[in-house]
């Protein structure tokens, strides 16, 4: 029980820490150590700071910023573009136009649903929608607040777990578990998709309404956002065109030009295969085109906000906090799931229900709380416990496919915790702070999917799929 007690004693410093603005990057390291001297105590086993700190924590750090490094980089990067190209202002002119005054909610959260629906990072669609809500909140003096849960909304929800064909890493996951595919309980992955989008839009729109009636506007934000000449905008086309661009070019490289491919080079010489690093060669491809097409359609307004080195310089440094927060998480995760308590945790999830679909669900959400993670404890919750489940299913009569949706969309529950990475590269990007937008995100991003969760367990329980 002591081993439990240190894992949860350094989580909840971890959360309230980083909720009152300390630095994650700083906190992470630290917390983890404290977790595993905790745990020594406790068991009376040794423990070695230093390795645990150089060997876990900064190996499993450096092996996220290896993997997701190029998306970070070259998300900023796009991002910055479309800023300083005045293609999120056209962009943002254009959907108010045409979605009319008052939608610019619905306009940001399904930009980043289509975006990350078309298999594009949650993270790039958050450096990629943020200058485009940024310019539309300010234009229509909307409290900037509401602009990160409505980004976290459109991209770290139903695109992200339930919508049946996302390619997001939590929908793909179960699948070499139970032996599904993506569009897994369609019927069940709708009906959770209905409840986050319109649940999380109900709830924002009332919060956006009682602010404005209050008399709140955008409010003073120091802003690193070019100023674009409203007359010098491109037109429409020309501003969607990149983002259309990334969309497209990341389906066709993963689903026909690398699918099926797996070249003996790759075994021999890196010791890997193509479908392991396909997403990730897809979307480097994908955002390196959308960066050219911005750039080269965008040359003379690329040269008045300073030029093609400023810009690169300025993309370049904003990837760099983003990608060590969320690396820092991931080293903290690793070093918590290497403790005995974690163990514990862990088995005693699965002995609260006889229930599959209950005890897959509440392990899957828990683990990723406690890693920050939702792949990440979708992926520790199905490695140690998919036989146990498909042999309860099996004898309950449920399906691998309801089993595939509800893990997965359970795994976007817990997992935006305040110390999740997702949220706070979020928080960094619109340069906010955990007490300006955290109670809205968590509302969007915790709450109401474990309600929708809740929902289809019931649907399913009724043989709904």
């Amino acid at each position: 029980m002591l081993a439990v007690i240190a894992v949860i004693i350094s989580l909840v410093l971890l959360m309230y820490l980083g909720y009152k603005g300390w630095s994650i990057v700083l906190l992470a390291p630290v917390l983890a150590i404290l977790a595993a001297g905790l745990t020594a105590i406790a068991t009376g086993g040794d423990v070695h700071l230093l390795a645990t700190y150089t060997e876990t924590f900064m190996t499993n750090m450096a092996g996220y910023v290896k993997s997701y490094f190029p998306f970070f980089l070259l998300g900023a990067i796009f991002g910055k573009l479309m800023e300083i190209t005045g293609s999120a202002n056209s962009i943002a002119n254009f959907t108010t136009k045409k979605l009319g005054p008052g939608k610019e909610l619905w306009a940001i959260v399904l930009s980043c649903a289509v975006i990350t629906y078309g298999g594009v990072s949650l993270f790039v669609a958050a450096f990629a929608i943020y200058p485009i809500g940024a310019a539309m909140f300010r234009r229509s003096n909307l409290p900037k607040r509401l602009l990160p849960p409505a980004i976290a909304l459109g991209a770290f929800t139903f695109t992200m777990t339930a919508i049946p064909g996302t390619p997001q890493i939590q929908n793909t996951i179960p699948m070499q578990f139970f032996g599904t595919d993506a569009f897994a309980a369609p019927v069940l992955g709708i009906v959770a998709t209905c409840i986050m989008l319109f649940g999380g839009m109900f709830w924002l729109s009332n919060r956006m309404k009682k602010a404005v009636k209050n008399g709140e506007g955008y409010g003073e934000h120091v802003e690193n956002l070019a100023v674009v000449d409203e007359s010098k905008l491109p037109s429409f086309g020309v501003a969607i065109l990149p983002i259309v661009a990334v969309i497209a070019i990341n389906f066709i490289m993963s689903k026909i030009v690398f699918a099926g491919q797996n070249p003996e080079w790759l075994e021999t010489q890196y010791n890997t295969t193509m479908s392991a690093v396909m997403g990730t060669w897809s979307l480097i491809i994908a955002l390196i085109v959308g960066i050219l097409l911005c750039l080269f359609m965008n040359l003379r307004r690329v040269a008045e906000q300073g030029g093609v080195i400023n810009v690169l310089k300025d993309g370049t440094q904003g990837s760099f906090l983003a990608v060590l927060n969320t690396a820092s998480e991931v080293g903290y995760g690793n070093v918590i799931k290497s403790l005995a308590g974690y163990g514990i945790i862990a088995a005693g999830l699965m002995s609260l229900s006889d229930n599959p679909m209950v005890t897959g669900a509440i392990s899957s959400s828990v683990l990723a709380g406690i890693t920050g993670s939702a792949s990440g404890g979708l992926s520790i919750a199905l490695s140690s416990f998919a036989d146990q489940l498909m042999a309860q299913a099996d004898a309950m009569g449920i399906s691998y496919e309801a089993l595939h949706r509800i893990t997965a969309v359970a795994c976007g529950g817990l997992d935006t915790l305040p110390h999740n990475g997702a949220v706070i590269t979020l928080l960094a990007i619109t340069g906010l702070r955990h007490k300006d937008s955290y109670v809205n995100i968590g509302m969007c991003t915790v709450v109401i999917p474990s309600i929708a969760c809740i929902a289809i367990i019931i649907l399913a329980t009724f043989g709904i799929c």
